[in-house]
């Protein structure tokens, strides 16, 4: 992350809203036994496999129509359906994911929130194979002329990103630095309203914002910077047994074709490297 078609809530309301469970279509409602989904895999509700998230971060997870949905969700979903349980998704504060405090606390069972794979957070938790390669973009208000972060160095304009994340972490590294919003929704309505001239965040999502009217006659896309990130579940540190089962759902949707479609309903085109 670090973190679209889908409803909005204020990061106000997604913070308020991290004791809400979410149930998610498109699963088996049966479950294994006491703690225990298909295979012997553990989970911290029976029949369920509870994950955690922040929303939004579309295309990754978000809300439509009173459901959570997005590229992350539908992945798990394969999971959930291997081990013939449901999933349910439980929105948390992004910090935690770096810590890994919900599922040592056995809150969830893994953590699915367009989360970078970092060598800091691998002290914390396990990682599944990634998933998803990732790049950074600036997203600059038109009007400010900016199109690089040379740009917004020498023009003098404000730098947003999101709190937390490998593009805040980069724009400081890079001697910026930036206005820390919660959520991707917060970052990008600072750009809206003025509170910063330029934003760093995920292509995906600027991918999908640009994708509306309205935003690409206000907004554009300046540099696209390769960082080397690639996005990955996380697991409470030793459960391999969960650890296993994702990656092999994973594995299978890249080599039955599930993984593409799934891709270009939720981010849109493959890049060439993945066609």
């Amino acid at each position: 992350m670090t973190r679209t078609a889908h409803r909005i809530r204020t990061s106000a309301t997604a913070t308020a809203a991290a004791a809400v469970l979410f149930a998610v279509a498109g699963c088996s409602s049966s479950g294994g036994g006491s703690g225990e989904a298909a295979g012997g895999v553990p989970v911290v509700k029976k029949g369920k496999l509870t994950t955690c998230t922040h929303l939004p971060y579309p295309p990754f997870q978000s809300e439509q129509n009173g459901k959570v949905v997005g590229f992350d969700v539908s992945l798990i979903d394969l999971v959930a359906k291997n081990l013939k349980v449901e999933q349910k998704i439980l929105d948390t504060p992004f910090e935690n994911f770096k810590t890994g405090a919900f599922l040592n606390s056995g809150q969830c069972d893994l953590a699915a929130a367009g989360m970078t794979i970092t060598d800091e957070r691998k002290k914390n938790v396990d990682f599944s194979m990634p998933y998803f390669d990732a790049t950074q973009a600036l997203l600059a208000t038109k009007k400010s002329g900016v199109t690089s972060l040379a740009d917004l160095k020498a023009k003098g304009k404000k730098l947003g990103a999101q709190a937390e994340t490998t593009g805040e972490s980069y724009a400081k590294g890079k001697g910026f630095n930036p206005v820390a919003f919660e959520s991707s929704d917060a970052v990008l309505n600072g750009l809206r309203t003025g509170q910063v001239d330029a934003v760093i965040i995920d292509y995906p999502v600027v991918q999908g914002w640009l994708k509306n009217k309205a935003n690409a006659d206000e907004f554009a896309l300046g540099e696209n910077i390769s960082t080397g990130e690639q996005y990955g579940f996380s697991v409470k540190k030793g459960n391999t047994k969960l650890l296993d089962a994702i990656n092999k759902a994973i594995t299978d949707a890249k080599a039955d074709g599930t993984y593409n479609k799934l891709y270009e309903e939720w981010i849109g085109p493959l890049p060439k490297a993945q066609s």
